[in-house]
C-alpha cells in the first residue's frame, strides 16, 4: 500500500509539473507605426503597453493556474516593413515580465513615414505564429492601430488565402486619426470565436484600454481551460 502511494503521489507530483511547463495562450502584440502615428503617439502606445502589462489585474489574470503564456511583440507599417520587438518569450514568473517590461520600455520606433499595410502585418504575423511555442493552447492576435489598410492587400483577401482558422485576432481601435476605424476593425479585422475590439478615444487613452484589452483576453482562455 506504501509503494502505490508513492507511486501515485509521484505521479500527481510530475503531472502539476508538466501542466506547469504547458503554454495555455500563444498572445502576439502588432502595433501601428505607420506615418499615421507621431513620436508622442508611439510613445503613447509604446509606454502604454508596458504599464498595461504591469497592472495588478493583467498580471493576475496573466498568472491565472499553471499554464503560462507566450509573448511576442511587432511593429507593423507598410507592406515590407514590419519587425520583430519581442520574439516568443515565455512569462512563467513576475520576473520574467519585469525582464518584458524593461525590455519594451526602451524599444526606439522602428519605421514613422510609411503606409498602413495591415493585410501585410497579418502575412506577418502568420508566420510568426508558426515558431510560436508548439505546446501553446490558444492563438491571439492582438492588432492596434488608428487607420485602414491602405496598402497591399485587405484583411478579407489575407484571410481567404490563407485560411486563418487556428489564431484569433482581436483590435485595438484607436480614434482621433480616423472616422470609422472602429467600424473597420470590427467589420474587416477581427476574426475567430469570441473576437472583438476595445476602441480607445485616442491615443491618450491607449493604456487603459489596452489594459481592458488584456484582462479580457486573458481571461477567456483561463476560463476555457476550465471549462469541462
Amino acid at each position: 500500500m506504501k509503494a502505490a502511494a508513492l507511486v501515485l503521489a509521484l505521479g500527481g507530483l510530475l503531472a502539476g509539473q508538466a501542466g506547469a511547463q504547458t503554454c495555455r495562450l500563444a498572445l502576439a502584440l502588432a502595433l501601428d507605426v505607420s506615418s499615421s502615428v507621431d513620436a508622442r503617439e508611439y510613445a503613447l502606445q509604446r509606454d502604454g503597453i508596458v504599464y498595461a502589462l504591469g497592472d495588478p489585474q493583467v498580471q493576475e489574470a496573466l498568472f491565472a493556474g499553471p499554464e503560462h503564456v507566450a509573448l511576442a511583440v511587432f511593429e507593423w507599417s507598410g507592406a515590407a516593413e514590419q519587425v520583430l520587438v519581442l520574439d516568443w518569450t515565455r512569462l512563467r514568473t513576475p520576473a520574467d515580465l519585469d525582464r518584458v517590461r524593461a525590455r519594451l520600455g526602451g524599444v526606439a520606433r522602428t519605421h514613422s513615414e510609411l503606409p498602413t499595410a495591415l493585410g501585410e502585418a497579418l502575412v506577418y504575423a502568420d508566420f510568426l505564429f508558426r515558431s510560436a511555442p508548439k505546446d501553446c493552447l490558444f492563438h491571439t492576435l492582438d492588432v492596434s492601430g488608428d487607420g485602414r489598410s491602405n496598402e497591399g492587400a485587405d484583411p478579407g483577401r489575407v484571410y481567404a488565402l490563407l485560411g486563418w482558422d487556428r489564431i484569433t485576432v482581436n483590435g485595438l481601435a484607436v480614434g482621433g486619426e480616423l472616422e470609422g476605424v472602429d467600424a473597420y476593425y470590427r467589420d474587416e479585422l477581427i476574426r475567430g470565436p469570441g473576437a472583438f475590439i476595445e476602441i480607445a478615444d485616442n491615443y491618450d487613452d491607449f493604456a487603459e484600454t489596452m489594459r481592458r484589452k488584456l484582462i479580457r483576453e486573458l481571461g477567456v482562455q483561463v476560463l476555457g481551460r476550465l471549462d469541462p
